[in-house]
C-alpha cells in the first residue's frame, strides 16, 4: 500500500495513540479527555495555533504552510457509543458501558498522523484546519461547531472528512459524487387507550389492537406511497405495551427511524404518518400522539470534490472505488457539507465486526492510509508555486 513513507515511519506511534484512546471512550460532548490527548499531540507537533473548549470538548488546530492560500478543513469525530464492549483485547474499554465501536478513535489518529506530518513539512501554501469534533454519535456536534461559526472564524473554504468501511480491503477507499448517506428522523407514537381485564375486551379501547394496526400501515408507505427509484426505508424499531397475559393496557408505544435523500419524501412520510396514526387511532377508538424529529440531513458530497479526493486516494491507495453509490446510514458531517464544498470517504477497515457491535476493532493498518490521503489532500488542494 502506497502510503507516505514518512507516515508509514511513524505508524506505531499513531497504533499506540489509538489503542489509548479505545481503552478510554467518552460520550457525546463529553470527550474531554480525548481532547487534552489530542492537545498534547498537536503541541508536540509544533501546529501553529489550538482553540479549544469549541461545541463542549471539540478543537480546531491550525497548521500553516509556506506562502497565502485558502484554508482546507479536515475533520475527525472523537465520540463513542454507550454499549459493553466484548473483544477482550489487551487495549479493550475500562470504562463500563462505553465502547469506540465506530471506529472514531482511528479517525482521530489519522487525523493526528495528518498533523504531525504537516507540521512537520509544511509542503503547502495555504492552511489546513485541523477539526476534532465531538458528539457524532447523536447530539450533532458538527452541527454546534457550525454554529459556533467555527467555518467563519477560520475562514475554511472546504472540507473533507473519512469513516472506517469494515469488511473492505485494508486502505481502499470508497465515495461517491453527490448523496452518499442519508437523513435520518426518528418518530414516535403514543397511544392511549382503556384498559381492562383480558376476559371481557368489549369493556376496552384496546392500544395493543391499535399500535398493530398502526405499524401494519406504516409498511404501505413504502410500497404504496412512494417512487421506487426514491430511495426510502421506514422501520418501525419499537413497541412497548402490555405487563401480564390477562390484562389488557391502558397505552402502548410505536417508535422507529425514516431514512431518506429528498426532503419531498420527508414530507410525503411525514404527511402520511400523520394520517395513518390519526385514521388508525379513530378506527380503534383510541388517543394516539405522533412526534416526529428531524436527525441529521443527507450528506451530500460536491461532485467537484468527491472527484477529486478519489483522485487524491489513487496515489495512496490500489482500490479506489468513485461511484460507490448511496447508504442508507446517517451521518452529521453532512451540516459542514451544506456549509462548504467538500466530500465524505470510506477508508477500508479489513475483516472485523461490523460498525456498532461489540466485537468490533479498528484495523491499525488503516491510520496510515487515512493519514496520507488526508495529508496528499492538502499538499494537491494548496500545491506550492
Amino acid at each position: 500500500m502506497p502510503v507516505i513513507n514518512r507516515i508509514a515511519d511513524f505508524s506505531d506511534d499513531m497504533t499506540a495513540w489509538r489503542r489509548h484512546l479505545h481503552a478510554r471512550p467518552e460520550l457525546r460532548f463529553e470527550c474531554h479527555e480525548t481532547a487534552a490527548f489530542v492537545a498534547d499531540k498537536l503541541r508536540a507537533f509544533g501546529v501553529d495555533e489550538i482553540h479549544e473548549g469549541i461545541a463542549t470538548s471539540g478543537i480546531v488546530a491550525i497548521i500553516n504552510g509556506q506562502g497565502t492560500g485558502p484554508t482546507i478543513g479536515l475533520r475527525a469525530d472523537m465520540d463513542a457509543l454507550p454499549m459493553s464492549e466484548i473483544t477482550g483485547l489487551e487495549y479493550a474499554s475500562t470504562v463500563p458501558d462505553r465502547m469506540h465501536a465506530c471506529g472514531h478513535d482511528g479517525h482521530t489518529t489519522m487525523l493526528l498522523g495528518a498533523a504531525r506530518y504537516l507540521a512537520e513539512t509544511r509542503n503547502f501554501a495555504g492552511r489546513v484546519a485541523l477539526i476534532f469534533q465531538p458528539a457524532e454519535e447523536g447530539g450533532g456536534g458538527a452541527e454546534v461547531m457550525v454554529q459556533e461559526g467555527v467555518l467563519d472564524r477560520f475562514e475554511i473554504s472546504e472540507v473533507y472528512a473519512l469513516h472506517n468501511a469494515p469488511n473492505h480491503p485494508v486502505g481502499s477507499f470508497y465515495t461517491t459524487p453527490g448523496p452518499i448517506m442519508a437523513a435520518v428522523d426518528t418518530f414516535d407514537i403514543h397511544i392511549t387507550g382503556k384498559g381492562g381485564h383480558g376476559a371481557m375486551p368489549h369493556e376496552t379501547a384496546d392500544p395493543i389492537i391499535a399500535a398493530v394496526g398502526m405499524v401494519t400501515a406504516i409498511q404501505t408507505i413504502v410500497s404504496r406511497n412512494h417512487y421506487a427509484q426514491d430511495d426510502l426505508v421506514v422501520s418501525v424499531t419499537q413497541i412497548h405495551t402490555g405487563s401480564a397475559d390477562n390484562i389488557i393496557p391502558d397505552k402502548a408505544y410505536v417508535n422507529g427511524t425514516v431514512r431518506t435523500f429528498k426532503p419531498e419524501v420527508q414530507a410525503m412520510v411525514m404527511s402520511r404518518l400523520d394520517d395513518i396514526v390519526a385514521g388508525q387511532a379513530a378506527a380503534y377508538g383510541v388517543r394516539a400522539e405522533l412526534v416526529y424529529e428531524r436527525g441529521y440531513p443527507a450528506t451530500i458530497n460536491d461532485p467537484q470534490k468527491a472527484t477529486f479526493a478519489a483522485e487524491v486516494a489513487r496515489e495512496v491507495s490500489a482500490e479506489v472505488v468513485d461511484d460507490t453509490g448511496r447508504e442508507m446510514g446517517a451521518e452529521d458531517f453532512s451540516y459542514m457539507l451544506q456549509a462548504r464544498p467538500g466530500a465524505y470517504l470510506f477508508v477500508g477497515n479489513g475483516e472485523s465486526a461490523g460498525l456498532h457491535h461489540p466485537a468490533y476493532d479498528f484495523a491499525d493498518e488503516t491510520a496510515p492510509a487515512g493519514a496520507s490521503f488526508f495529508a496528499r489532500l492538502v499538499e494537491r488542494s494548496l500545491p506550492l508555486a
